[in-house]
C-alpha cells in the first residue's frame, strides 16, 4: 500500500521504466549524428559556447582563472574550451563526410537512372559507321 501512494506522489508506476542515463545520452547521440539539421545546429550552438568560454576567461574571467593562483580552475577551464572546440570540429568532419556520402550516392542513383532508360531519339555515336 505504501508503495502505490509513493508512486503516485511521485508519478513513478510499476508500468513506467526509470530513465537510465546511458541510454538516453546514446540515443540523444544517434539523433544528433543521423539528422543533418540537429547535427548542424549541434554543432553551432557548441562552437558559440566554446567562443564564449575563450572570450570570458581572456577578459573578464581573467583574474579568477590565473594559473598560479588557482591552477586547477585553469586547468578546467582551458580543458572544457578544448573539449567543446574539438568536439565542434569533429562534428564539422563527419558532416563534411556525410554530405560527401549523400552527394555520392545521389550521383550514383542518377547515373543508374539514366544508364537503364533508353529513348527512341537518343543520339547514337557516329565513330564507328
Amino acid at each position: 500500500m505504501r508503495w502505490q501512494i509513493e508512486s503516485m506522489v511521485t508519478g513513478n508506476s510499476p508500468e513506467t521504466k526509470p530513465l537510465r542515463t546511458v541510454s538516453f545520452v546514446a540515443h540523444a547521440t544517434r539523433g544528433v549524428i543521423r539528422n543533418q539539421t540537429t547535427r548542424r545546429k549541434t554543432m553551432f550552438t557548441v562552437l558559440v559556447m566554446a567562443l564564449v568560454l575563450l572570450f570570458s576567461g581572456s577578459t573578464f574571467l581573467a583574474s579568477m582563472l590565473n594559473p598560479q593562483e588557482h591552477p586547477m580552475r585553469f586547468i578546467v577551464f582551458w580543458f572544457i574550451c578544448a573539449w567543446l572546440t574539438l568536439t565542434a570540429i569533429l562534428l564539422a568532419v563527419f558532416d563534411l563526410l556525410m554530405v560527401r556520402l549523400e552527394a555520392r550516392n545521389a550521383q550514383r542513383s542518377l547515373q543508374g537512372k539514366f544508364s537503364q532508360t533508353k529513348t527512341p531519339d537518343s543520339p547514337r555515336s557516329t565513330i564507328d559507321e
